[in-house]
């Protein structure tokens, strides 16, 4: 649609001028909206409204194109920052896993080790239990064969030990 610049500018000015001014008192800091020129509105000529909404569009079309590489290279970093994080927990996963069959093998090499030990302080208990116990046989059987052989004596008057 083509206007002349005079209609446009007595129309469209005042709304033009408020929507362009940042609302300062609502926020407290400017709001500035990044590479936003106006469009120059030739004095006393035709306008060219489709041409404008066309620049627009292609203003727009490039904002949407840069944040979409933005998201998507953030995403990519993201993406590869969660990999890592991910092998980091599997590599951590694995030497634990190793660790923890290391220290399983040493546990039962240590209860083996002890119940050696424990074997043989028990058959050296045994063994020793055995002895004493042939030594106080020994000892009693000498006594008690002692005594007998002091009663049968043939010298009776006379003690005599063997």
């Amino acid at each position: 649609v083509l206007l002349s610049a005079e209609t446009t500018q007595e129309e469209d000015t005042p709304a033009a001028t408020e929507a362009e001014e940042p609302n300062e008192e609502e926020e407290g800091e400017p709001f500035v909206m990044p590479n936003l020129i106006p469009p120059k509105i030739p004095d006393g000529e035709r306008v060219d409204f489709d041409d404008i909404h066309r620049k627009r569009m292609e203003k727009d079309l490039m904002e949407l194109q840069t944040l979409i590489e933005v998201h998507f290279e953030s995403r990519k970093k993201e993406e590869e920052e969660l990999i890592n994080l991910k092998d980091r927990i599997e590599k951590r996963r694995s030497e634990r896993a190793e660790q923890q069959r290391i220290r399983s093998e040493r546990d039962k090499e240590r209860q083996k080790r002890l119940e050696v030990k424990a074997r043989k302080e028990e058959e050296e208990a045994k063994k020793r239990a055995e002895d004493d116990a042939k030594k106080k046989k020994t000892l009693t059987s000498l006594h008690f064969g002692g005594y007998m052989q002091k009663l049968v004596s043939p010298f009776i008057g006379v003690q005599c030990m063997f």
